[in-house]
């Protein structure tokens, strides 16, 4: 099968796998053929589903990936020893691991197309994160508190794990308990790293965005952090702050010794 049958055989089975789905007509546009799958895919609740499916599914997103070109670290210009800053889409770099925004309920964001890197790293890598997922928190049996991080592989992302943290939620200015919980997201995915000797870990920007948190502060404290613990612990792994906007960007930019 070629793009676009694999993209319509996606579709089809997972409108035909929901009842619900009987009178959803499949646009004639690949654009929106795209949008309709990636819907699909962040609606649908963690239940098991077919190794053909898997199997279709896993060739068109490593396709789809590849044809928007994968980032590798290597390729990253160093701001400071062991430290770098990249502003593209986290789902396309090659790290030996990614961090993912997570919610305490770690399954992902359902909201169909939705902005957050949730939503963004669960898409691209694949229904069987979500399943992983839910295996974990099945096992632990509660939320996922903030400051913490669960592992998991990366499926069809071009990174081989995404670590999972739980950010606070910021509602004006953060209290002294709400940057220790931001800290404890950065220790807590270097620890990981380390634990799995991982040597390249990029950090989205946890708790800004939906989640509150100023943007400014929460980059300071994710610099701080990391320049804190490469300091002290010899097996810390290169860090790349991986940010998506101008103004973060910017924000980190300054605080690596930029303009």
């Amino acid at each position: 099968m070629n793009q676009t049958a694999k993209l319509d055989y996606l579709i089809n089975y997972l409108l035909a796998e929901n009842p619900a789905y009987r009178s959803v007509a499949v646009p004639d546009g690949e654009g929106e053929k795209r949008r309709l799958l990636r819907s699909l895919m962040n609606l649908r609740p963690p239940v098991e589903i077919s190794g053909e499916f898997l199997a279709v599914q896993d060739d068109y997103l490593r396709a789809e990936t590849a044809a928007k070109g994968v980032a590798e670290p290597r390729s990253l210009t160093e701001r400071e020893n062991g430290v770098y800053l990249w502003r593209g889409d986290i789902t396309l770099l090659a790290a030996d691991g990614i961090v993912n925004a997570a919610n305490s309920k770690m399954l992902g964001c359902f909201v169909p197309c939705h902005g957050c890197v949730d939503n963004a790293i669960h898409s691209a890598a694949g229904v069987q994160l979500r399943l992983k997922c839910r295996e974990i928190m099945e096992e632990q049996g509660h939320d996922e508190q903030a400051g913490g991080v669960k592992i998991t592989p990366a499926y069809n992302l071009p990174s081989k794990y995404v670590l999972h943290t739980v950010g606070p939620v910021v509602s004006g200015v953060p209290s002294g308990m709400d940057e220790r919980l931001l800290r404890s997201c950065y220790v807590s995915c270097m620890d990981k790293a380390a634990e799995y000797n991982l040597k390249t870990l990029a950090f989205c920007c946890v708790s800004t965005g939906e989640f509150g948190f100023p943007r400014q502060r929460a980059a300071e404290i994710a610099v701080d952090t990391v320049r804190r613990y490469r300091k002290n612990k010899a097996n810390a792994p290169e860090v790349i702050f991986d940010v998506f906007g101008q103004e973060d960007y910017d924000i980190y930019d300054r605080l690596l010794g930029g303009r």
